[in-house]
């Protein structure tokens, strides 16, 4: 079983950009943002992924995620996800010995930009922050992108 071990941060500045190895245009939604089960789908530029989640317990989580093709992703991004349709761009900034990932996103969530960190395990020490990562989110629900497909858009300060 695989496990997703993720820190979230509220971006404060534009320095990542600089920083970024890549960008990536996503789209993702979900067929169901059941916080014990999460489904999603997402196009990642022209890639397609199907991915399942459980409940979220501090920065871990149980995850499987599948490629699948992109045509396939679409179609149901259009037919029976809930929701609003995220739309971001995922920037991909190494910083030390951890990759992170700035999602900043656009339509009716632009003004959010959220960065995101995987750890080797869930009680990693993270010694030094990049200069762009402002207040830890991790744990607030108002981020988690299955809430945002709810349409709300939480503090972003």
């Amino acid at each position: 079983m695989a496990k997703e071990i993720e820190r979230k941060y509220l971006v404060l500045n534009q320095k990542y950009k600089n920083e970024a190895i890549r960008a990536i245009e996503i789209a993702q939604g979900y067929i169901s943002r059941d916080p014990q089960r999460t489904v999603r789908v997402r196009t990642k530029g022209e890639s397609g992924y199907l991915t399942i989640k459980g409940l979220t317990r501090g920065c871990e989580r149980d995850e499987w995620e599948f490629e699948i093709p992109v045509d396939d992703a679409r179609e149901m991004l259009e037919r029976v996800c809930d929701g609003l349709i995220l739309s971001k761009t995922r920037y991909i900034v190494p910083f030390g010995e951890l990759v992170w990932e700035v999602d900043e996103f656009n339509g009716e969530l632009e003004g959010l930009t959220v960065a995101e960190v995987e750890l080797p395990s869930a009680d990693y020490n993270i010694t030094a922050l990049p200069d762009f990562a402002g207040r830890e989110v991790t744990g607030d629900e108002r981020y988690y992108n299955s809430c945002l497909a709810a349409g709300v858009m939480p503090p972003v300060e």
